[in-house]
């Protein structure tokens, strides 16, 4: 028997139940894991509480993306993973659960130098990161400027932007800054004179990119103002408003669903990132952990705006 959390009605962290249901036999190109630990995600709490639009809920809706654990079984067809296999999960729906069965392209083999959590952060923020990144073709010798630096998203975009040879300028709160200049970027606070801390901490070439986390008015005027190419400014939050600024958006409200390109791009961010971290290249900032029966304080904690990835542990 499976526990997994799961919800009928959209609403705040209370709607979240722990239930019993059966978890079926993988099918061809399947494989079954045993959760270890699961990654809880901001866009978890914007779907469950209806922010983020998806349809009405006709039956029980599992939780979460991102996961790590170990394969119990596999299906037919299944080429490169056996049982007793140490994997991450991505790009699924309900790891918020004991056990899951999910295609075996949503999974890559997990270094024994990342920890189950550090594996359960990844899928969401090192995915969205690479691909956004990607679409704007950050590179050696841009200057990019990234706002709200200091969350998953923001860190894992800071960090690869680093190892490929750009600049970065990010903003956060003060008492986030260490960190941030740990991972190699120039901080900045928000609020009054932002636009001119980011001109100074640019420099002379100024800013040739823009990758948006925070959402707010100043963060979008402030992009439009310091960078010229639109089309090199990206957001992941104001979606519906990027197309009237001429901006570019991924998910994040955006109207129109991510690319067959932008889907591989986020996949391929998984083997890419992993080697990284094996490698003592790309770090993940782990915060509290819950058991699996407490995803409703694991909300809470979300919500308030703790440090680090939150993570459920069955």
């Amino acid at each position: 028997m499976t526990q997994a959390i799961q919800y009928t009605a959209f609403g705040g962290p209370d709607v979240l139940t722990l239930v019993h249901t059966t978890s079926p036999a993988p099918a061809a190109g399947e494989v079954a894991v045993r959760v270890a630990a699961a990654g809880v995600n901001p866009v978890d709490a914007k779907i469950r509480s209806g922010l983020r639009p998806t349809g009405e809920i006709t039956t029980p809706r599992g939780v979460g993306d991102d996961g790590a654990g170990t394969i119990t079984a596999v299906g037919a067809d299944v080429v490169g993973f056996r049982p007793g296999d140490e994997v991450i999960v991505f790009g699924v729906k309900g790891t918020y659960a004991t056990d899951i069965v999910v295609p075996c392209q949503n999974v890559q083999p997990r270094p024994p130098a990342v920890s189950a959590a550090e594996g359960a952060a990844l899928g969401v923020p090192a995915g969205t990161a690479y691909q956004t990144l990607r679409s704007i073709d950050v590179r050696a010798g841009d200057t990019l400027l990234v706002h709200g630096g200091s969350g998953a998203v923001g860190q894992a975009v800071v960090q690869l932007a680093v190892l490929w040879g750009a600049a970065v300028v990010a903003t956060a709160s003060p008492r986030r800054h260490d960190r941030l200049r740990a991972l190699g970027a120039i901080p900045v606070a928000y609020g009054d004179g932002l636009e001119q801390r980011v001109r100074e901490a640019a420099g002379a070439k100024g800013v040739t990119c823009v990758i948006d986390i925070a959402g707010t008015d100043e963060a979008i005027d402030v992009s439009l103002r310091l960078c010229a190419d639109r089309t090199r400014i990206a957001t992941l939050v104001r979606g519906k408003d990027a197309a009237s600024l001429g901006i570019l958006a991924f998910l994040g409200g955006a109207p129109d669903p991510l690319t067959a390109r932008e889907l591989q791009l986020r996949a391929e961010a998984m083997p890419v990132v992993l080697a990284l971290m094996a490698a003592g290249r790309f770090s993940v900032e782990l915060g509290p952990s819950f058991p699996l029966a407490d995803a409703v304080q694991a909300h809470l904690a979300l919500e308030s705006g703790v440090d680090g990835k939150i993570t459920l542990i069955p």
